[in-house]
């Protein structure tokens, strides 16, 4: 179930990218978010409400987690193309660092509260005050007075989205650096979720993690990618051999967690990794806002999501299947194999090493 909730997840959101980015480089961003938590907003009160009087179902939870996505994918889209809009291309990287080490603060929050909510109240709460962000967002949003373009126009056709799409993948293809990251990434985003689809069964199953310490370990993962994207905004190293170093430092980190006997030496090891995934997120997405044009980052961006999380939905479908019939640990131990291979592969890409930009 697991794994169905992460693929319908990503399925919309990578499918959906697509229209976000086209939409993001034509039409006011501002109200593109505003509306997305909007909807979102309601989902989430429906979900409680449901719950509330007893009607929540599985099915409900599938088709509420599809519409969570696409609203993702709007909001999305319009938010990576207002770091540029804002800031400026010299100072995209620091801008990602700093919402990356944002949001996985929160995370590093959240979890343990929310484990202890559900442990002790239920869903409920925690579903309640989920709903609650929503309008919190909005606030936020609503206080900015423009997220760009400079001249936002009307909604595209059919052909205009076509055609901003079709931009999108031959920027991608025509630029081998761009090409080299993106499929890579793919790959490797296929065998992360693989073992993330498992993680929680993991910490339950091997440990007997109770509730509050899954959030308590989940808070651990997010204070490593603070870690990681704090280092990635504040260092000026060079993009390919920082982007090397982090992978193979990365691939390395997580084979302890498939022989690990200790709840605490697999949580510190999945925090090291979650701080190197946090830095190759930041300086990957710093880079793309630098190399590509202003007016294309939208759905260049768009397209990379379709291809870069397109991987994940058999990942996380064929991760959960493995971990009911064999046991969450010995997902961990493929997801593992697999990943140090992909990343010893990036690392002595000759595309990777000769980038300068």
């Amino acid at each position: 179930s697991l794994g169905v909730t992460f693929a319908l997840e990503v399925l919309p959101f990578a499918a959906f990218s697509l229209l976000g980015g086209s939409l993001a480089d034509r039409l006011d961003r501002r109200r593109l978010m505003l509306g997305s938590d909007a909807v979102r907003f309601f989902i989430m009160t429906l979900f409680a409400l449901a719950l509330w009087r007893g009607a929540l179902t599985l099915p409900l939870v599938y088709a509420g987690v599809v519409l969570l996505s696409v609203c993702a994918a709007i909001f999305l889209g319009a938010q990576a193309s207002s770091i540029p809009y804002l800031l400026g291309k010299h100072r995209a990287k620091a801008a990602v660092a700093a919402l990356v080490a944002t949001e996985q603060g929160v995370n590093l929050i959240a979890p343990p509260i929310g484990g202890a909510i559900f442990g002790l109240a239920g869903a409920l709460p925690a579903l309640a005050i989920n709903a609650a962000t929503y309008l919190t967002s909005q606030v936020s949003l609503a206080s900015v007075a423009s997220f760009g373009p400079e001249h936002p126009g009307g909604f595209p056709s059919l052909r205009e989205i076509r055609r901003d799409v079709g931009d999108g993948f031959r920027f991608v293809f025509a630029d081998r650096v761009m090409r080299t990251l993106t499929l890579s990434s793919t790959a490797i985003n296929a065998v992360a979720i693989f073992g993330f689809v498992a993680m929680i069964p993991y910490l339950k199953r091997e440990f007997g993690a109770t509730d509050q310490l899954v959030g308590v370990a989940f808070g651990c993962f997010a204070l490593g990618s603070v870690v990681g994207s704090l280092v990635a905004g504040r260092t000026h190293w060079p993009f390919r051999r920082a982007l090397a170093i982090a992978y193979v430092v990365d691939a390395f980190a997580w084979l302890p967690v498939y022989w690990a006997q200790s709840l605490w030496l697999a949580v510190g090891a999945i925090a090291v990794c979650a701080g190197c995934g946090a830095y190759e997120v930041t300086s990957i997405v710093g880079w793309r806002m630098r190399v590509i044009p202003a007016e294309l980052v939208g759905r260049v961006f768009g397209v990379i999501r379709l291809l870069v999380l397109g991987g994940m939905v058999p990942g996380s479908i064929l991760g959960g299947a493995i971990a009911d019939r064999w046991g969450p640990r010995t997902v961990m131990g493929l997801s593992g194999a697999a990943f140090l291979l992909l990343a010893l592969n990036l690392a002595a890409s000759r595309a990777v090493l000769s980038e300068r930009r």
